[in-house]
């Protein structure tokens, strides 16, 4: 009896042992996650003086609001499509190396680095090199009369656009690579065998295995552009063109007081945008478990 006494304590020290070990993690979710959205959703459906209004979500109708949301879109999307598309180019020559390759593990070690290389760091640079006074606008304009910052586009939407590139590509390296690599040589073989070519094989079993991974993906830097602000907020220093800057304004603007939870509706805004984006990456991500097994 004293054995099987044992063996029950045993058993449930054994399934709580895992239980505590991810106390500090849900612990950080909850402080910087749960607390934070609960925050959000409450603010947004609140007036100045805590008393329920819907009068918040009406401001995301407002000009400024909606040209806020459309520029974070367009940002968004052509970031995410450009960035899934080299990333994939590149994915494809990388994993076309051998594994033991020193130049593919260098540049996966390059591009997890990158692609987590942002904020007042990133903008800096891009100021420093093709900035106003930037080393490469300064070379160019010296050796071909070409002004490469023109007008300040870098300063703008369309700068936004390239400096995002910059961590969207690296990004879509690490998050698709992997696909490339479930490929299995057999499907190849097999297909050869029975007379397909090259351009069979990647039509008819390639491309629609790889499909559901690349929409994923591709999905997935549509989130992580979406909901980016630091490089932003360093970058632009007059105007609002996407839903992060306008949001920074609502809370600290000294000219309209009292529009906090303003921001908090448009953070609630985003909330349901990337989730929405969220929800059909995670369906996608299912489909393609399906083959990588």
């Amino acid at each position: 009896m004293s054995t099987t006494a044992t063996s029950a304590g045993t058993g449930r020290r054994l399934s709580v042992g895992p239980s505590l070990a991810l106390l500090p993690f849900l612990l950080f979710v909850l402080v910087f996650l749960v607390v934070p959205t609960v925050t959000v959703v409450v603010g947004a459906f609140q007036d100045v003086d805590g008393r329920p209004t819907l009068g918040n979500l009406d401001a995301l109708t407002s000009e400024a609001a909606l040209t806020a949301l459309k520029g974070s879109l367009i940002l968004s999307a052509s970031t995410a499509v450009i960035g899934a598309l080299l990333g994939a180019l590149l994915s494809y020559l990388i994993v076309s190396l051998p594994t033991t390759s020193l130049l593919r593990r260098t540049t996966l070690a390059i591009s997890g680095v990158l692609a987590q290389f942002g904020g007042v760091v990133l903008a800096f640079a891009w100021i420093a090199t093709i900035g106003p006074v930037g080393v490469i606008t300064k070379a160019v304009d010296a050796a071909v009369g070409l002004d490469l910052y023109g007008s300040g586009w870098l300063f703008g939407l369309p700068g936004l656009v390239v400096v995002y590139c910059y961590f969207q590509i690296p990004l879509m390296v690490i998050v698709f690579a992997p696909a490339f690599e479930g490929l299995r040589p057999q499907w190849r073989e097999a297909a050869v065998n029975l007379g397909a070519s090259t351009w069979t094989y990647w039509r008819h079993v390639a491309i629609p295995l790889l499909t559901p991974a690349f929409l994923g993906a591709t999905l997935l830097l549509f989130a992580n552009a979406f909901a980016a602000y630091a490089t932003a907020a360093v970058l632009v220093s007059q105007g609002q063109p996407i839903v992060p800057l306008l949001i920074r304004q609502a809370i600290t603007s000294e000219v309209l007081l009292g529009q906090a939870n303003v921001g908090f509706a448009l953070a609630l805004e985003m909330i349901v945008v990337v989730t929405i984006v969220m929800i059909g990456y995670n369906v996608l991500l299912k489909r393609t478990s399906r083959w990588m097994r």
